[in-house]
């Protein structure tokens, strides 16, 4: 069977020179950009997207697990592809991948999300707005963003604070801005890993101060995202 034939919808892109590293290859948070956009999309033609806000509902990206094969260069063309794998309990599960003109695979990504209620911020289960017929509630994903574990040696500390372009539509941190500073600390340390993990655990705002701690558990790079105390997300490099 044709690998892209189990997705449901697709959005193609041509990558652009503000999106790529001085390398020439797109950085993996303007990856992740592409997938939003195109989540957003196939969320919006089948009723489960931006229509939910207006029932105070929301989704939160959970977790996401890039595998890395090739990236894309400035001025390729590529087509994203998504689809619905499941739900287990509060998540459901959604798959993307990136291919060439050839339509061989450049990324693949699995990703879980939570639906919340924007007044509560209790989580609502998801087959109560998802179509069973992208999102199959008896079905369950091959292949799932697992859970990390602070582990190894800790190699080095930074601070940062959030500033305005960090945030998105909810005055909240991006999603992408995450993967952007865990980027930035693996390139300035010449680390290259192909594949990326990253557990999305509390908020931030706007004037944050965020400490990122650095750990290294043989051939893998935890990164561990503190806000005072609390912890707001956890990424392992491998």
């Amino acid at each position: 069977m044709n690998h892209v034939a189990t997705f449901q919808y697709s959005k193609s892109f041509e990558i652009g020179s503000f999106q790529v590293h001085p390398d020439g290859k797109i950085r993996l948070s303007c990856v992740a950009d592409l997938f939003q956009e195109t989540s957003w999309g196939h969320a919006d033609s089948a009723d489960f997207g931006r229509n939910l806000i207006e029932e105070n509902r929301i989704w939160v990206l959970s977790r996401m697990d890039f595998h890395c094969f090739q990236l894309p260069s400035w001025d390729d063309q590529v087509k994203v592809y998504t689809a619905g794998r499941g739900v287990e309990k509060l998540f459901a599960f959604r798959e993307f991948i990136m291919c060439n003109e050839k339509n061989e695979i450049l990324v693949q990504c699995m990703t879980s999300y939570l639906l919340l209620n924007l007044e509560s911020k209790r989580p609502v289960r998801p087959e109560a707005v998802l179509p069973s017929h992208l999102f199959d509630p008896t079905e369950k994903p091959e292949w799932q963003a697992s859970k990390i574990e602070i582990r190894g040696d800790l190699l080095d500390s930074e601070r940062l604070k959030v500033r305005y372009s960090d945030l998105d539509l909810n005055n909240h941190v991006n999603n992408t801005s995450y993967i952007l500073w865990v980027e930035n600390i693996l390139k300035e340390h010449r680390i290259n890993k192909p594949n990326l993990l990253i557990n999305f655990q509390a908020e931030c705002m706007l004037g944050d101060l965020i400490e990122i701690k650095t750990y290294q558990q043989a051939d893998r790079y935890i990164f561990q995202g503190l806000k005072e105390d609390k912890l707001v997300f956890l990424a392992e490099a491998y």
